[in-house]
């Protein structure tokens, strides 16, 4: 019997896309799957046109819950996935039909993740070049994108997403949890199967804000010997520490700090 394979739907008020999205999932050629539709709490017309899709296909689910961020949303779906493999689907984007179907081929095969070549559409259009996954490459920023295949027990065993990073880079924080063992193998099929939706506001998005740099700095806090263990250093944890020399610098040429230390200096004989 072929295994089940569960796509993960989180949605927050981007109902606008959601039939794209879906429509890609019932287009598949593997048929035995199950779509969770996660609402996580959406202000737009979401739940209506989720249950457009539960009405029309019993195999789409419906679940909504209260707004807590894209990492609650998919642990939330996959907590009651019942399929063998999860997949992750932001419901903006959109896969091949034979995503699932190629990657089942693989399943035996003692993989840890299988994902594919993707493709960007939208605002801009174009293949995405992404670098050949290693463990180094990981290091050194995300080198696969959020919608790949992996096994439940695998997420149950690391704990799922961390909910923690609200700010993005959360799918980045999971897979180095993942894969961070030397004995993980990720497969990558040789066709482009997914497809990356571009927009307006996702070009102008600044990247190099505080909050992304918090995010950065929680993954090299977090994982330090998997970054150590390749660098010899943590680059975000350097700028700390650089940001706390330069603040008792300061604080050391001021004349508050001098008067008290002549203080120690003269009591403290």
């Amino acid at each position: 019997m072929q295994p089940l394979i569960s796509v993960i739907v989180p949605c927050y008020n981007q109902a606008q896309y959601l039939d794209e999205c879906l429509q890609s999932v019932l287009d598949q050629t593997y048929p035995n799957w199950e779509c969770i539709i996660v609402n996580d709490g959406s202000p737009d017309n979401t739940e209506e046109i989720a249950e457009q899709w539960t009405a029309k296909d019993s195999r789409f689910i419906y679940l909504k819950k209260e707004n807590g961020g894209l990492s609650s949303a998919r642990n939330a779906g996959i907590e009651i996935a019942k399929g063998e493999w999860i997949l992750p689907l932001d419901c903006d984007d959109k896969i091949g039909n034979q995503y699932l179907e190629l990657a089942e081929k693989e399943f035996d095969k003692g993989y840890t993740l299988i994902y594919c070549e993707a493709e960007f559409f939208g605002e801009k259009t174009g293949k995405w070049e992404l670098p050949k996954f290693s463990l180094e490459n990981l290091a050194k920023d995300n080198c696969i994108f959020c919608t790949a295949l992996f096994k439940k027990e695998d997420w149950i065993k690391i704990g799922g997403y961390d909910e923690k990073m609200i700010y993005g880079l959360e799918d980045w924080e999971f897979w180095i949890h993942l894969l961070k063992s030397e004995k993980n193998e990720v497969y990558r099929i040789s066709k482009i199967l997914f497809y990356y939706r571009i927009k307006s506001q996702s070009m102008i998005k600044n990247l190099q804000n505080e909050k992304w740099h918090q995010m950065v700095f929680n993954i090299e806090k977090k994982h330090y010997d998997f970054f150590y263990s390749r660098y010899g250093h943590i680059h975000y944890l350097g700028i700390e520490k650089e940001k706390l020399i330069a603040q008792i610098n300061k604080y050391q040429s001021t004349k508050r700090y001098q008067f008290i230390d002549k203080l120690f200096l003269i009591f403290g004989r």
